[in-house]
Order: C-alpha cells, then structure tokens, then sequence
C-alpha cells in the first residue's frame, strides 16, 4: 500500500475511470463506463482513485444512505485494473472511503479477493443477489391492482415516509437514464408500492423498488410481479430484475420460467441494514 496513493476523483478522471471499467469487464450501461452515472456519485456521494506510479490503476465509491445515526455507507463500486491487483489498491480506497463510517453495506462479487477483503473492514455475507431474467408475457397482470406513472418526487416521498431514507436525487437519476420512468403500484386506491423502472432498451426491468413497511409476503410478490408485467414495450419481451434471494417474489418468478446467470453476495456490518423481503435494490446504489 505504501507505492498506492487514494485521492479524490474529479470530472477529469471520467475517461481513466471507464478505462478501469472495461479493463475488468465490466459492461453495464449504469456503471463506471457511463458518464451520467459518475457524475451522479461525484455529485451525491463520494469516488476516489487510486494511482500506481502517477496513473489511475483503480476507483472506487460510495454513497450515503440516510442521515444521522441511521446513515449506512453503501460501497457502490470498487474496481482494480487486472494488471494492478495484488497491490493494494483496493485497501487503500477502503481505508479512505470507510474511515468514518460506522454501518456499510455492498453487494460483492464472486470475485476470489473480495468476500475477504470486505469481511476484514467487519462485513459478513448475509445472503445472494439473484440477477434475474424473462419474459414478461409469463407474468401475471392482476386487475384489482394498478400501476401508474409517477415523477421522481412523488415515488422518493413514499419511499421516505417508509423507510425514513430521502433518496429523490437517485430517483432522478434513474428515471433520467434512457427508457427510465417512475411509478406508483396502488391496491383499491391504496399505494403498496413505489420505484423506478427502465421500460426499453438492454436494462428494461426495474431499477430500484420498495413497499409500504405493512405489506405482507403476498403483497410484496404481488406489487413486483404487476409492475414487471406492466412494462411498457413488447407484449412479450425480456426483462430484468435483481432480487435478495429470500423476496417472496423469487418463486413465482421461477415458477414463471424466469432465469439467473450470475448473483453477488449481500454484505453489511448489520444483518437489518436492508430488508430482502420489502426491497428491490440497486446493486449499484442500493
């Protein structure tokens, strides 16, 4: 760690950043090669590089979630180029990012270097993030229940009367990337459910979605289901959802013919820093 030097990222460093994405394979529209989505973090949460010899060899950041005593660091990204592993760059960053906070959370990959290195900063696996994919014509359209469009302050004000977190500037983002659009799952005239979603393109499928802290299981699977078969686009066509493991919704989809490919592992200092059976996070920003 001592060749590593941690800094503050700044506008700069966007191009370095997604040259550090790619290196390692990562391909995802909302991610490291995308400049809307790093400008998002520098804006809202924190992003630091590490640099190996003068040049940017790794980034990683993260993003508070609530305020106060309840505020959890979420790890939203921690990327080392493969020909600088091994150097402790990713310590570093940690070190950096981490040094004050008190609860954290990340999604980790399966990647051999990563459960240890976040177990040592007091984080243990809890349970897998099931990166979901299918064919929304398979899904049941429920007629009592109704979803409808919704602007991003309306769904970031349900989210916070339940879960105490204001997260209207990431519901922004998410309904501004191409396709997205924010929406409100109601049960005779009662809101359940509130999110944001992608109705086009690779990443159609929902982004971010919670319900009312009251709901149980049934309604819980049901507001998902609803909102994945309500997708604008093709009447039949593919879709995408990442889910915990335990959500209820999880069988159903399955029992729909829906698919995983891949999974990462839910870590947190604290077991109840979020709720598997109420949340659809993003495993970007949780």
């Amino acid at each position: 760690m001592r060749d590593v030097r941690v800094r503050p990222a700044t506008e700069g460093d966007l191009a370095a950043i997604a040259a550090v994405t790619i290196a390692t394979g990562q391909h995802d529209e909302w991610g490291g090669g995308n400049p809307a989505y790093l400008r998002h973090l520098l804006r809202h949460g924190r992003v630091v590089v590490a640099e190996l010899a003068g040049k940017v060899a790794a980034f990683g950041a993260v993003r508070q979630i609530g305020t106060g005593d309840d505020a959890v660091s979420m790890l939203c990204d921690l990327f080392v180029d493969p020909a600088a592993q091994g150097r402790g760059c990713g310590r570093a960053m940690l070190t950096d990012l981490w040094a004050q906070a008190r609860r954290k959370m990340t999604f980790s990959s399966l990647h051999q270097n990563a459960l240890p290195l976040y177990t040592s900063f007091g984080l243990d696996a809890w349970w897998p993030l099931l990166y979901l994919h299918g064919d929304t014509a398979r899904l049941p359209v429920i007629n009592e229940w109704n979803t409808e469009p919704a602007t991003a302050g309306r769904v970031a004000g349900y989210e916070l009367s339940w879960t105490g977190a204001d997260r209207l500037a990431d519901h922004e983002a998410w309904a501004a990337r191409p396709g997205g659009e924010s929406v409100l799952v109601s049960r005779e005239a009662e809101v359940v459910g509130a999110g944001t979603v992608i109705n086009s393109g690779p990443d159609r499928g929902i982004v971010h979605f919670v319900v009312a802290p009251a709901a149980d299981n049934q309604v819980a699977a049901a507001a998902v289901l609803l909102t994945l078969a309500q997708l604008e686009g093709p009447e039949s066509g593919e879709a995408h959802v990442c889910l915990p493991a335990p959500h209820p919704a999880v069988r159903a989809l399955l029992a729909a013919d829906w698919r995983f490919d891949e999974f990462d592992l839910f870590m947190t200092t604290e077991p109840g820093l979020l709720d598997p059976r109420r949340t659809v996070p993003s495993p970007a920003l949780a």
